[in-house]
């Protein structure tokens, strides 16, 4: 591909996502040496999901906000209201009332790889006159970032500019089609920002619309993946399973027994050896089923019950 065909390509997938890119503006009140209340006022974006009104954007943006005010890429400005949010995935849903507004074309983000050219739309520092676009490549695939105390996994990871205000806004393939959410930068770091592949935000989406929020099951450990280094220092194999290093009072696992330095090898018939895949395997249970694990503790394997439970709310991670 010659330069000015990329570049064409560009100004062709930039034309097509400009009418579904919206900036949203989150009032919240906080306090400030004393009792009387102070709005303070936020930027960030949000991509038009649904005909009807519906927008996506990311769960920290909405937060504690009193109001939104959502302006659409065709000059309107219009009162918008949280449909639902989840802290864990960092998406949250908005409606504006009384308008019929074109969706955004989504993409494949299992399809993704690390080098592909990919486009950040967004309304970087609330900057007037029309979203930012920056360009730059995968980096990475299915990275994890610390949050407040929970991690999110399974991110995008790009150099394309992910500036404070970004947040909310599409990450693009060259086709103009929507691959990830742009959901945080690194403030420290040169040219590493992240956002929620399309797919996961996808299906968060599809629940918020039905519930208001999304309803995971719950055991109620902290675990850590076997490396080498771990493993020699706990006298285990490396990959057999998850370490648990916490179990949380009166939680599942507690009132099933688990304790720390058990390892974790089985979600009913699913073996687990990464975070991830223990993630996945409990989201195939519902809340309420009892659930058979495998565990290891001092060379003896035994199965346990655990029952499941919802999820607790999580703090949002601040960015």
């Amino acid at each position: 591909m010659g330069l000015s065909e990329l570049e064409d390509r560009i100004v062709a997938a930039v034309d097509a996502i400009g009418p579904s890119v919206a900036s949203v503006e989150s009032l919240k009140v906080g306090r400030w040496r004393g009792p009387s209340p102070f709005a303070t006022p936020g930027q960030a974006t949000a991509i038009v999901w649904e005909r009807s009104g519906y927008l996506l954007t990311n769960q920290h943006v909405v937060d504690g906000a009193t109001a939104l005010r959502v302006h659409l890429a065709d000059g309107r400005e219009l009162p918008g209201e949280v449909v639902g949010g989840d802290a864990v995935t960092d998406v949250a849903l908005v409606k504006v009332d009384g308008v019929e507004i074109p969706p955004a074309r989504l993409g494949d983000s299992d399809k993704l790889r690390v080098g592909q050219v990919v486009l950040a739309v967004g309304h970087a520092l609330g900057l007037p006159g029309g979203p930012t676009v920056s360009t730059g490549v995968v980096s990475a695939l299915g990275r994890p970032l610390l949050g407040s105390d929970f991690i999110f996994e399974g991110l995008v990871q790009t150099d394309a500019a992910i500036n404070p205000g970004n947040s909310g806004g599409p990450l693009l393939d060259l086709s103009g089609s929507v691959i990830g959410i742009n959901t945080a930068m690194m403030p420290y770091a040169q040219g590493v920002g992240f956002a929620i592949p399309i797919h996961a935000a996808q299906r968060i989406t599809d629940e918020l619309r039905r519930r208001g929020r999304v309803i995971r099951p719950w055991v109620g450990v902290q675990v850590a993946e076997l490396s080498p280094e771990l493993a020699r220092t706990h006298g285990l194999v490396p990959g057999s399973g998850l370490l648990i290093a916490e179990v949380v009072p009166r939680s599942p696992a507690h009132r099933a027994g688990l304790r720390p330095g058990d390892v974790l090898t089985r979600i009913g018939p699913f073996e687990v050896h990464r975070v991830r895949e223990l993630i996945e395997s409990l989201s195939k249970f519902p809340v309420g089923s009892d659930v058979t694990v495998g565990v290891q503790r001092r060379g003896h394997r035994f199965d346990a019950t655990v029952p499941l439970e919802e999820t607790p709310e999580v703090p949002v991670a601040r960015r």
